[in-house]
């Protein structure tokens, strides 16, 4: 075997390896994201841009850049006619980079499923009739170098391809859905709502909880697949109540999920940035979320928010039963209120309670859940009696002390600029005598407000004299440039925490406040 035969195996083998790890790593990135046509080439854009620091030379070797340069690189070898140092080089970025985004996963493996299988599947066959081109082009080593660079665009192209199949594949679970809905007729709550949805489930669960055949939705299982899931699986004989979150990543999302699992009571706690990468403007969100009250002939409504209290006289004029929920608004027919460390529950006008406050509880969240427990016909004494048994939801504002004395307050499921101020806040009103300390990786889908949220973010911290410690790059430029002074910065989440334990004591206090997983920079 002549040298040329060894070196064109050699290449051969490095470009499959390549394209190999550039196929699992970009896949594991699509299943995080749900399998979202668009999405890998969302986060290409993110790993290319991120970058360790404003130092140019620090930015031209980030984890993006060195794939930025090493593609670059490849491209003008060919152009020169250097072939097979092209190849080498490609191949090399192909196996490593993005620096930091693993195939095997840190925070989420990939999971070989039946609908990921089918989808890569297709992504290789797109690859194979590229591929085929290099048998009839005088330069095939050019189709090897686009077969490693196009990989995360021909993968979002099989998403695109797959979707409609998939979407008539899950179309039996959803039949089988809604076939037991009918059967058991429960009396369903759809909550919806850009943030609050989950928190006013679980109070909704909680205050519910003493009766017999009251069943949430498990976790954030909030979309087609995932509600159809909830209800095949956990929806029993005799339920009497199923409380079912409902989001949504654009129109026509929830007006599809409420076609067949129709709300008899819709609850909507806030309208906000949240995925507004997607979805582009605040009127688009808005209009996406009115959906669910379309086949709902009662709607609870947070009149907190300004856009929400819009929708009441509308709702109203259509026919709605509409009840008004919050804190802040005097208007609301349902209040919570705290005042000297205690909460007031206001019903029409009337203190109808005076209750102790729970932790991590946000008053207008539980508001609403009142709002639905009395459309459910409890009275007043009945929920206020549950009030013991109301907890934080995990991972969303749950203040504990430590064994080492730090109290700390876990809000690591908190993406929305609204919360992280109501967490700040939480960790500003803690007694404490020693140091606050934050830790966050920012704020994200917030499209183009998302630098100027993060930006608030760091400066919010600082005003309030605590020390930043900020996790991966996605918004580190933002939130270090809000801050106004150099932050102490950290690859993963994992090395804040080790941070943390080291540095402080009996006194100080932590906030983690969102957690990314680790498809993001």
């Amino acid at each position: 075997m002549n040298a040329h035969v060894v070196e064109t195996v050699i290449l051969l083998v490095a470009v499959v390896g390549a394209y190999s790890a550039q196929l699992v790593r970009w896949l594991r990135v699509l299943q995080r994201e749900h399998y979202e046509p668009g999405s890998v080439r969302r986060f290409v854009w993110r790993w290319v841009t991120a970058s360790p620091s404003s130092a140019w030379w620090k930015r031209a070797t980030g984890s993006g850049s060195l794939t930025l340069w090493g593609t670059a690189l490849s491209v003008v070898l060919l152009i020169l006619g250097l072939d097979y140092t092209a190849v080498a080089v490609a191949a090399l970025v192909g196996v490593f980079c993005p620096l930091g985004l693993s195939t095997k996963g840190r925070t989420g493996k990939l999971a070989w499923t039946r609908r990921l299988r089918t989808l890569t599947v297709v992504a290789v066959a797109f690859s194979a009739v590229v591929a085929m081109s290099a048998f009839v082009i005088p330069r095939p080593w050019v189709v090897a170098v686009m077969s490693i660079v196009l990989v995360p665009f021909v993968i979002d192209a099989a998403a695109l391809v797959t979707s409609p199949y998939e979407t008539r594949a899950a179309q039996r679970f959803v039949d089988r859905a809604q076939e037991r809905l009918r059967a058991i007729d429960p009396t369903v709550v759809a909550i919806t709502g850009s943030y609050g949805k989950t928190s006013t489930k679980h109070h909704l669960a909680e205050i519910l909880g003493g009766r017999r055949g009251v069943i949430p939705s498990p976790r954030s299982y909030n979309n087609r697949a995932g509600l159809s899931r909830a209800i095949n699986e956990n929806l029993a004989d005799g339920t009497k109540i199923f409380i079912a979150e409902m989001g949504t990543y654009g129109p026509g999302e929830i007006a599809d999920l409420t076609s067949w699992c129709t709300p008899d009571i819709a609850v909507i706690t806030a309208i906000g940035p949240v995925h507004l990468e997607r979805m582009k403007s605040l009127d688009v969100i808005e209009r996406a979320k009115f959906e669910i009250t379309e086949r709902a002939p009662v709607v609870i409504v947070n009149v907190d928010d300004e856009r929400l209290a819009g929708w009441v006289n509308n709702l109203k004029s259509s026919g709605k039963t509409v009840r008004t929920a919050g804190g802040a608004n005097p208007l609301a027919d349902v209040r919570v209120l705290n005042i000297n460390e205690r909460w007031q529950i206001i019903v029409d006008g009337d203190v109808a309670a005076i209750a102790p406050p729970v932790a991590g509880v946000r008053e207008s969240n539980l508001a609403c859940a009142i709002a639905a427990a009395l459309e459910l016909g409890l009275s007043v004494d009945e929920i206020v009696a549950r009030f013991q048994h109301l907890t934080s939801v995990p991972n969303r504002m749950v203040v504990a002390t430590a064994p080492s004395g730090v109290m700390v307050i876990d809000d690591t499921f908190n993406a929305n600029p609204a919360g992280a101020r109501a967490a700040l806040q939480t960790l500003r009103d803690l007694p404490l005598h020693g140091q606050r300390v934050v830790v966050t990786p920012g704020m994200v889908e917030l499209g183009r407000e998302q630098r100027r949220e993060n930006e608030a973010l760091g400066a919010m911290v600082r005003d309030m004299g605590a020390r930043l410690l900020v996790v991966g790059l996605t918004n580190a430029a933002a939130l270090e440039g809000g801050f106004g002074v150099t932050v102490t910065r950290f690859a993963t989440r994992d090395g804040a925490v080790d941070w943390v334990r080291a540095n402080l004591t009996a006194g100080d206090g932590v906030l983690y406040l969102n957690d990314l997983p680790d498809q993001y920079p």
